[in-house]
């Protein structure tokens, strides 16, 4: 499984980092984005089988994206794998990934604000309109969609999360974490990594340089604090009643709505970047974890880590 050159694979590995994961729309696949500009492909189904061999927890693809960057950001659709990161937005077919034969089915290029300007995308939603929206001032780190595509939230490195009404293409309101007493933490920066929302549209999760908080979205003010002394966190999500949060540390969170921390999950990234739960298929639902290692953590019970797959460099 290996190339030829099992120093440049040894290398490959120790240097890897895992951006993002995706599931395939059946459920049966996990896809996986690096910084080496990769996209693997896992099948779960052998992964997860009862007399499980190690050849099933490698990849069974592996295709480039990128030639000179990383894929910072994956993203589903019924039929397409779109993928993100130091280039054009390409998307892929789900089909064709599955059958190994990726192709790129469309691309879409960013427009640069100069001749040395290099941008980069690091979260990506799925919207039907062609619009720009203008506020931030420093890298974007993550985006969400809210109220059925209505609106869009956004949290960057200048410390803000804006709220962005779609129809009239502007923020509507501008959250600042890092001014509250609640959140700030000088030391970290000011800089939110993660955000998500429950599914009424209700609790806004910020996090990042501050201090990881539930925001009232009504109101705009922090409501519940879950706090990691020291450590940011880079990811997080609502799961039933529950918060999972990860980030410059190899914990994996389990919170209370309320803010009580009931688990601490030790898992083989020591930084994390992802973390997602495959719920289109109950035979494979199981919880995935991924960072800044060649390992990405399987938990088929949430609450430990089961086993895990290995991003293995393509062959040569």
């Amino acid at each position: 499984m290996l190339p030829k050159d099992s120093r440049e694979a040894l290398q490959y590995m120790l240097h890897t980092i895992v951006f993002d994961t995706s599931f395939s729309p059946c459920g049966r696949y996990l896809a996986a984005a690096n910084k080496f500009g990769d996209v693997a492909l896992f099948s779960l189904t052998a992964a997860l089988a009862p007399d499980v061999r190690d050849e099933a927890k490698y990849p069974v693809f592996t295709f480039n994206v990128y030639k000179n960057g990383g894929v910072y950001s994956l993203t589903s659709t019924d039929t397409l794998l779109i993928c993100a990161g130091e280039g054009d937005i390409q998307a892929y077919k789900w089909s064709d990934i599955i059958s190994k034969n990726a192709r790129v089915a469309w691309s879409l290029a960013i427009p640069k604000k100069g001749v040395f300007s290099h941008p980069e995308v690091n979260s990506c939603v799925v919207y039907e309109d062609n619009d720009s929206l203008t506020g931030h001032t420093d890298y974007i780190h993550s985006v969400a969609l809210k109220d059925e595509g209505k609106g869009l939230i956004s949290a960057a490195e200048d410390g803000t999360a804006r709220i962005w009404d779609l129809r009239a293409k502007e923020a509507v309101h501008v959250v600042k974490p890092f001014e509250h007493e609640m959140c700030t933490r000088p030391h970290m920066g000011k800089w939110l990594q993660c955000l998500a929302m429950d599914e009424e549209n209700y609790w806004l999760l910020l996090g990042g340089g501050p201090t990881l908080a539930a925001w009232h979205l009504k109101t705009l003010t922090p409501a519940v604090t879950f706090d990691t002394p020291g450590v940011a966190q880079n990811v997080t999500m609502f799961y039933e009643d529950k918060i999972f949060s990860a980030g410059s540390s190899n914990v994996l969170n389990h919170w209370s709505i309320t803010g009580e921390h009931k688990m601490g999950v030790p898992v083989s990234p020591v930084s994390v970047y992802s973390i997602g739960i495959n719920s289109a298929s109950k035979s494979n639902k199981v919880m995935v974890v991924a960072g800044s290692c060649e390992k990405l953590d399987v938990c088929t019970n949430f609450g430990y880590r089961a086993f895990s797959l290995t991003f293995l460099p393509p062959l040569a």
